[in-house]
């Protein structure tokens, strides 16, 4: 225990004190040492109990005692008790005076009273005061004796006697004032951590509601592996993990977890918090709670802490639930097989029998040939495609980059959408100059030449012109294609490559589609390296424009 806490401690047991016992120890001490006085007088001091002043002394100071005990303080002023210790010093100047040969003077005694005065809440001032006025008249009753003469001695002994309570009274003084002082200060402390901790305690809770809000799971290790916090829904994800019949608190060790796709126990090893707890750092680790039919896929990442020292301060480990995501991507990845497999078949049907139809093209005039070539080649290209059309993301899209000419590829798109823009009335044309070198896949830019050309038509609903044009500097080929349909807002044509998006204009305007042809356009032209950007005024049309490497490494598109 300290010594500021054993202060603390006595001063609240003192103040705990009833008055009566409170006032009664504080006079115990004279007390003990008067009842010495009376009872080594027979012996030591024949004859000191036979003088008037000295019965007196003893017999006030026998009344005071009782007094002490008698008399109800708490019902009396806080300073009244302070009568006592002021009689007290009467007694001791009775004693002084009827002193015997041989006993000390016990003037001394009277730092029992002055230290009582001292050591009072009178102030500092009243207190000083007091004790200077005890410390005189200590001698009064000297000064009043029958054939009184001053001796130097006693003169000297009567200004001693004074100067030493003064410099008591002092030292009780300061040392009071420095106590008082210094427990004023600890209480100010004291009441400043309370506040810290009480507003540290708030943040705690509301951290506590904050993550508990989240739906997401949130685990807290400390540098040595151990937990310190886990918000409510990780405490939901492993309940749903632990074993039949386990309690409410399972180690990790103990659930049910398995990797994705398989069905074996994950090893501790391999656990999200062991991992995090040796110190590694990961994300997007799927990991399966449970078992079926109620398993859950969480995707775990572990990041980190650092102390104040630049050190490691443990980890945060967060889990996200990712089981309908799961689901849903399987089931997509059935609905595109099963779609692929659909298509595939009838589309192998019409490029073989389109096949036995150009293997004898002699009594067919050229244009039935070329549109028979046309729809040959936009058959294979389809049956190409058709297995990553619903593919999301840019990694379904897989590009084989070559020397390819583009201006073959704009005269080939330009002639698969002629039959669609004269429905339309547009008019279209090209201002390519052959051969157009540029390394990409001749596949996938027809693709996107086919998109552009068709959607140029297509929101070109009362006829005008599709125009595509090409630039080149600074290692880059530039196609754009140009169109003077409907147009649309700054702010749709920001969101033009964003899958499944449709403008206002195109839904008014009963406009067929998805919205994900320029979304696959966008990713097979990143694919290559390259950059598609689309400008566009409401009313005046748009210009899509393609960027592609021209082979030499570019600069920024």
């Amino acid at each position: 225990m300290s010594e500021r806490q054993i202060v603390r401690n006595a001063d609240g047991y003192f103040k705990a004190l009833p008055p009566r016992v409170h006032v009664t120890l504080c006079q115990l001490p004279m007390a003990a040492v008067l009842a010495a006085v009376v009872l080594a007088a027979p012996a030591g001091w024949p004859g000191l109990l036979d003088g008037g002043p000295c019965r007196a002394a003893f017999g006030l100071h026998a009344v005071l005692l009782l007094a002490c005990v008698l008399v109800p303080w708490d019902r009396l002023g806080p300073h009244l008790p302070l009568v006592i210790p002021l009689l007290d010093v009467v007694a001791v100047g009775l004693i002084r005076s009827g002193g015997v040969e041989g006993l000390p003077d016990l003037g001394l005694l009277a730092l029992f009273p002055v230290l009582w005065i001292s050591g009072s809440r009178l102030p500092a001032r009243s207190s000083l005061a007091l004790s200077v006025v005890a410390a005189l008249l200590t001698g009064l009753p000297w000064v009043f004796e029958a054939g009184f003469a001053p001796s130097p001695d006693r003169i000297a002994l009567d200004v001693l006697v004074p100067l030493l309570m003064v410099g008591v009274s002092l030292t009780v003084l300061l040392v009071r004032s420095r106590f008082t002082h210094q427990k004023r200060r600890s209480e100010d402390r004291e009441t400043e951590l309370q506040l810290l901790l009480t507003h540290s305690r708030g943040r705690e809770a509301l951290l506590g509601q904050i993550l508990d809000t989240v739906d997401v799971g949130i685990v807290a290790l400390d540098a040595d592996g151990r937990r310190i916090l886990t918000n409510s829904w990780q405490s939901q994800l492993e309940a749903s993990a632990a074993p039949a019949g386990s309690p409410p608190s399972v180690r990790e060790a103990e659930l049910i977890l398995t990797g994705h796709g398989h069905t074996a126990p994950l090893p501790p090893g391999r656990r999200p918090l062991q991992r995090a707890a040796a110190g590694e750092t990961f994300a997007d680790y799927l990991v399966c709670y449970g078992g079926e039919p109620a398993v859950r896929v969480a995707s775990a990442g572990a990041r980190p802490l650092t102390d104040d020292g630049a050190g490691s301060g443990g980890s945060v480990v967060q889990f996200h639930e990712v089981t309908v995501h799961i689901e849903s991507l399987a089931a997509e990845k059935e609905v595109v097989s099963n779609f692929s497999h659909e298509l595939r078949t009838p589309l192998t049907s019409i490029i073989g029998n389109l096949d036995l139809v150009l293997g004898d093209v002699d009594d067919l005039p050229a244009p039935a040939v070329r549109r028979i070539e046309i729809a040959q080649r936009n058959a294979e290209r389809l049956l190409a495609l058709v297995s990553e059309l619903l593919k999301p993301g840019p990694r379904a899209v897989s590009v084989r980059p070559c020397r390819t000419d583009l201006a073959a590829l704009v005269e080939a798109a330009l002639s698969s959408a002629q039959a669609h823009a004269r429905s339309m009335g547009v008019l279209l044309s090209a201002d390519v100059s052959a051969p157009l070198w540029a390394e990409a896949d001749p596949l996938r830019i027809g693709q996107v030449l086919d998109n552009l050309v068709s959607n140029a038509i297509k929101y070109s609903p009362g006829g005008g012109t599709v125009r595509i044009y090409a630039s080149t500097g600074e290692g880059w080929v530039r196609l754009h294609v140009e169109d003077t349909g409907m147009g649309m807002t700054a702010a749709d044509a920001a969101q033009v490559f964003t899958r499944f998006f449709r403008s206002p204009a195109a839904r008014a305007n009963s406009i067929p589609g998805a919205g994900l042809g320029l979304s696959i356009t966008q990713d097979i032209v990143e694919g290559h390296g390259g950059k598609i950007t689309c400008t566009s005024r409401p009313g005046h049309g748009s210009t899509f424009t393609v960027a592609l490497p021209a082979g030499s490494t570019p600069q920024t598109a």
